[in-house]
């Protein structure tokens, strides 16, 4: 499930459009899992205001079994997400649009806490806000064959901004 595929949307100016287009998800996905006991949160660079981002919301569902998919993964697909990756641990559902991905997990996995962690202290930290802005530009002026890639690319200064969000007394 999932494979390679190439980077072809831009880096788009912050768009205050985007906490919508999450809780028009959030409640989608709520519906969806009623009478599932499950964590919805808004993540990745879309979550932070100001922050320049590729226009994908990122959502995150943290649920008490991710290998029950009877219980979540059938129920989204219903819902009308499609699903691009299931891997131990994960699975990835997104629209037909690729316009959200919702990234589900087993509630304390640490990707979870990770997700948290950098989106609230990019939220309180302009200065890491502006690097990783500057990363992404720099790095969105190559080409990309592999989303993966550019993910990996960016790694190095994610772990920086996160073990500084540590220091501060981040998650």
């Amino acid at each position: 499930m999932g494979g390679v595929e190439a980077l072809r949307v831009g880096l788009h100016e912050y768009d205050d459009r985007w906490p919508d287009v999450y809780r028009e998800h959030h409640d989608r996905i709520r519906s969806a899992l009623t009478g599932v006991d499950a964590d919805v949160e808004h993540i990745g660079s879309t979550s932070v205001p100001g922050l320049a981002a590729k226009p994908v919301v990122d959502v995150v569902v943290a649920v008490d079994d991710v290998t029950a998919e009877e219980d979540h993964l059938d129920r989204l697909l219903a819902a009308g997400y499609e699903l691009r990756v299931r891997e131990p641990g994960h699975r990835l559902v997104r629209t037909p649009a690729r316009d959200v991905h919702v990234h589900v997990y087993a509630r304390g996995d640490a990707a979870v806490g990770e997700y948290l962690l950098l989106r609230d202290h990019l939220r309180a930290d302009a200065d890491d806000r502006a690097l990783y802005e500057r990363t992404k530009r720099e790095l969105m002026a190559r080409d990309w064959d592999d989303t993966n890639a550019y993910a990996d690319a960016k790694g190095e200064v994610i772990a920086r901004i996160k073990a500084r969000a540590r220091e501060r007394g981040g998650r």
